[in-house]
């Protein structure tokens, strides 16, 4: 018999998803501080809405990272918590100084990519172990960031 969490969940399973939710963790991470950047740094034609625009994102990152160690800590393990950890996990890799609106933009959805393909990752394991809540957090954070890809695509007009 296999040994459960406290919140049900087969403990080797709360493991895994523990495991991914922390490289999860690590690429929102960095992603937030490259959007910062881009909010502070951007010049240019479009500065106002783009300004706004990142703004949005980076706060929405945020809520984002809370949620996620929020929910490594209810499947009972503990959430990294340092960059130099999140550099070494982390598919999306820090941004230059970017102040360029279009470089800025392509950045932002090739990071998106690397965490929406994670964040699938995650529905598998987190279906195969039973993991509603995990589940449906996955899959509200993807059906949302589909819309900004298909937003962010557009201003590039692609």
């Amino acid at each position: 018999m296999t040994k459960k969490n406290a919140i049900g969940l087969d403990g080797e399973k709360a493991k895994q998803l523990a495991d991914k939710l922390n490289e999860l963790l690590a690429n929102y991470s960095i992603f937030y501080q490259n959007t910062r950047g881009y909010h502070w740094n951007i010049k240019g034609e479009k500065f106002f809405e783009l300004h706004e625009k990142f703004e949005e994102l980076y706060n929405g990152l945020l809520l984002k990272i809370d949620e996620v160690a929020e929910r490594i800590l209810t499947l009972g393990h503990t959430p990294q918590h340092n960059y130099t950890d999140y550099r070494l996990t982390s598919k999306v890799k820090e941004s230059g100084r970017v102040s360029n609106g279009i470089t800025a933009v392509e950045d932002i959805l090739t990071s998106f990519q690397t965490i929406i393909i994670l964040q699938r990752e995650l529905l598998t394991l987190s279906s195969d172990a039973d993991d509603e809540g995990t589940n449906a957090l996955m899959s509200d954070y993807i059906r949302a960031q589909e819309k900004l890809v298909w937003m962010y695509t557009s201003f590039l007009k692609k």
